[in-house]
């Protein structure tokens, strides 16, 4: 069987068969062989017997399932991988396929209970994670569409519409539909912070600043909020207050994106060399956004040269040359990739002429 000669293999097994019909591993492993060999029909036979044989064999009712499956007999497949995860509740596998399997029968919120469970016994595996992932955006959608159902002009459905478009990077889009829902909700927690975000998105600065004000008047505690409002201190040069705003929001939550870059900037505007050196040094080590990486390596080169290590100033910017070039070389191929498959978009416009 290991070897693919499946007509050897399910030989072998009816030999064994022939000689201990009471084996039920030899069904078992016949019943594999005609699976595999796209025999289903007999395959489920096989695996019947064999759990005739013995009620308990692991795998045979979960390969049962996954057979009648194939055949799109799902409530059989449906009674057959859930006695699987009774019998063997360890079994990760089997929590799968009967996710896999209700989302078949269009029972996203059972799918999703299912393979939450396969997640918890096997975080890693790949197509557990692919199947929890589509039976979590099916509970979303419906969630979603009752909801439009329900009261298609309420703050919530602006909400979610903000939401989609700011995930899809239309940020005036996004404006819209969290100034529609605020018009709504002016005093629902949350909505200025996002607003807030996308404000900044779209570069809008003094638009942003206001509505992440108006968020902590509404919610002190709000640290997104804070936070943000001490990022965009740092874009005005303020790196006093900047520091202090973002300071206090890291206190509560410790994890938030780009702290020591940010941090790091606002301590060199400050001309706290050191501690701007400590935070970007963690910047370049941890951050997760390539951009932000290579900027960092960037005010790296830049302190190091104001502390007068100059071998480590080359280096940073040799390294932040090395970021930029790779960068600039998969955006590269990104775009000759985009005019492969896309010949009849417009070409991108010139490059702006360099400073006079």
């Amino acid at each position: 069987m290991r070897t693919g000669n499946l007509d050897t293999a399910a030989d072998g097994f009816a030999a064994v068969i022939k000689q201990a019909p009471s084996f039920a591993e030899a069904h078992f492993n016949l019943g594999l062989v005609n699976q595999e060999r796209g025999h289903y029909e007999e395959a489920i036979g096989n695996f019947q017997k064999a759990l005739t044989l013995k009620p308990r064999l692991h795998g045979a009712n979960l390969f049962l399932g996954i057979t009648e499956f194939r055949l799109n007999e799902l409530v059989k497949a449906h009674t057959a991988v859930a006695r699987e995860t009774v019998n063997f509740p360890q079994d990760a596998a089997a929590w799968m396929w009967l996710g896999v399997v209700c989302l078949a029968q269009d029972k996203p919120e059972e799918a999703a209970a299912a393979l939450d469970k396969a997640a918890r016994l096997k975080p890693d595996d790949q197509d557990i994670l692919y199947h929890r992932g589509r039976a979590h955006l099916l509970v979303s959608k419906n969630s979603y569409a009752e909801m439009f159902k329900v009261n298609p002009n309420s703050w919530l459905v602006h909400r979610v519409l903000g939401q989609a478009n700011a995930e899809a990077e239309r940020h005036l889009d996004a404006i819209t539909e969290y100034e529609a829902a605020i018009k709504l909700a002016p005093t629902q927690p949350g909505l200025h912070e996002e607003l807030g975000s996308e404000y900044r998105n779209a570069n809008k600065f003094p638009e942003a600043e206001q509505a992440f004000k108006r968020e902590l008047e509404i919610d002190p505690y709000n640290v997104l909020a804070k936070y943000k409002l001490g990022a965009i201190a740092l874009e005005e040069g303020d790196a006093a207050r900047a520091k202090e705003l973002m300071e206090a929001a890291l206190a509560v939550k410790p994890n938030l994106a780009h702290a020591d870059y940010n941090l790091g900037r606002a301590e060199m505007m400050l001309g706290q060399d050191e501690a701007a050196m400590a935070h970007l040094q963690k910047a370049t080590a941890e951050d997760t956004d390539p951009e932000v990486v290579e900027q960092a390596w960037y005010q790296l080169g830049t302190i190091y040269r104001r502390l007068h290590r100059m071998d480590e100033a080359r280096n940073a910017m040799a390294t932040f040359q090395k970021l930029k070039d790779e960068a600039a070389e998969k955006s590269q191929k990104r775009l000759e990739k985009f005019r492969v498959e896309h010949p009849e978009a417009p070409p991108p416009p010139p490059p702006p002429p360099g400073p006079q």
